[in-house]
């Protein structure tokens, strides 16, 4: 019996290393010199080859159709060792001749040279990390980076032949207003860039941004409705520009969704590697170590937390990353995948919602309205078993 499910698979490569971690950051991320990257990266690719080695003595066929490169930011490793990666990668599993390969960057971390081995290599997409092209708002997150060094590396990977690109843009930015951040939706629009991630500014407890928040009461936060308003500025603009929102925080031009994450929300198997790196096969969900040193130490089996679902839990989850996109869950799906039907375990809440104006039923699919998307925390709270 193989180790996966049938069907496509991704691959979540986490690179733990920046050049200085933000205000608001709670990731898996430090500042690293280069002999700690390598023995990193060492690590990293034993645990890949491990992974394929499992896969092929169960009989996998190990097929690929999705690379991440997450962080932290990958983009810091030296172009070498990114290159090795990629081919312990090739080397152990099969992946497709359309994969989508994607890494994540920060303006100040690209040159020309280092695109075009990513070129060179298969990786046919990138996610700059920008949130603001406000260098003051910049400042205020933390960020060590200008929008003039953004222009630089945007402009060098469309010269390098990258043609799907997202940008990251964030609101509710310390000090920011109404008409700064239309100003920065204007700005990256104008870009045309093929996909924009837009997310509202989260304060996470343990970062310095909490500290912060705390000791002045949160005074130089835009308030909850000059956020809200933000979030329907987001959509109405983006949305005029041709951009169709297919998940909450996500928009793309036609044809340009991320397929990694899709696949994320509809709960296919994945495969995390690296520190922190968390994984998804079948019923089992497993993560690694959060701590580099450990992992380098021991990147096989070194899990933090390892977890066999139950059924209830797996339909749970559908239901919350479903939910997340646009198009909303399947109903015939649900019944094939858990063995129970839709209407049995999640009928009479689909009702209420929708009498409530919160969900809309079209045929198979069940899906937020733009008022349930408003509350989705709460929607989806009902959908616990």
């Amino acid at each position: 019996m193989g180790l996966y499910r049938t069907g496509r698979k991704g691959i979540y490569i986490h690179i733990p290393f920046c050049i200085s971690k933000c205000i608001y950051c709670d990731f898996c991320s430090a500042p690293a010199d280069d002999a700690t990257k390598e023995r990193y990266v060492d690590a990293l690719c034993h645990e890949i080859e491990v992974a394929g080695e499992k896969a092929s003595a169960a009989g996998d066929d190990r097929n690929i159709s999705t690379i991440f490169f997450g962080g932290g930011t990958p983009s810091i490793l030296h172009s070498a060792l990114l290159v090795k990666i990629m081919k312990v990668v090739s080397d152990a599993f099969t992946v497709a001749d359309d994969a989508e390969i994607t890494v994540e960057c920060n303006p100040g971390t690209l040159s020309r040279s280092k695109l075009e081995t990513y070129r060179d290599i298969g990786v046919n997409r990138l996610s700059i990390g920008l949130q603001s092209p406000n260098n003051r708002e910049l400042k205020n997150l933390g960020r060590i980076h200008t929008y003039e060094q953004f222009e630089e590396s945007y402009i060098a990977a469309r010269l390098a032949g990258f043609d799907n690109i997202n940008v990251d843009i964030m609101s509710a930015i310390p000090n920011q207003t109404l008409a700064g951040y239309e100003d920065n939706l204007r700005k990256v629009i104008a870009l045309n860039t093929e996909h924009i991630s837009a997310y509202s500014l989260i304060v996470e407890e343990g970062t310095p941004l909490y500290n912060m928040v705390e000791r002045t009461h949160g005074k130089f936060l835009p308030s909850e409705d000059e956020d809200r308003e933000m979030y329907a500025m987001t959509k109405a603009m983006l949305a005029d520009a041709g951009y169709s929102r297919y998940e909450i925080s996500n928009y793309a031009k036609p044809g340009r969704e991320c397929r990694h994450n899709i696949s994320y929300w509809e709960r296919a198997d994945y495969l995390g590697f690296g520190a922190a790196a968390a994984s998804l096969i079948g019923k089992r969900r497993f993560t690694n170590t959060d701590d580099v040193a450990s992992y380098i130490a021991n990147p096989i089996d070194n899990h933090s937390e390892e977890q066999l679902l139950a059924v209830n839990d797996e339909m749970e989850e559908y239901m919350f990353l479903g939910l997340r996109m646009m198009k909303g869950v399947d109903t015939v799906r649900f019944g094939e995948l858990f063995g129970k039907s839709y209407d049995e375990v999640y009928g009479s809440i689909t009702d209420r919602q929708i009498e409530q104006g919160l969900m809309v039923r079209d045929g198979n699919r069940v899906c937020l309205t733009d008022i349930g998307i408003d509350v989705s925390n709460t929607v989806m709270a009902e959908y616990m078993l």
